[in-house]
């Protein structure tokens, strides 16, 4: 699960195991796998991050 915020400021928690895609057009636009589009002010790279970062911590849990 990765934490963004909306465009209207509003922060959201997403499973970053449903993200499909991500683009800048120019605002960063997240597809989820259910067809769910989020607009995010979070830049592209950042979602990436989010995502690794979130990965990483998950393989050192008990």
């Amino acid at each position: 699960m990765i934490d963004v915020t909306k465009m209207n400021g509003i922060n959201i928690t997403v499973n970053s195991d449903l993200i499909e895609t991500v683009e800048e057009t120019p605002d960063t636009v997240i597809t989820l796998t259910t067809g769910k589009k989020i607009i995010v002010k979070e830049s592209r790279q950042m979602i990436k991050n989010l995502v690794k970062s979130f990965k990483r911590d998950c393989t050192f849990i008990d």
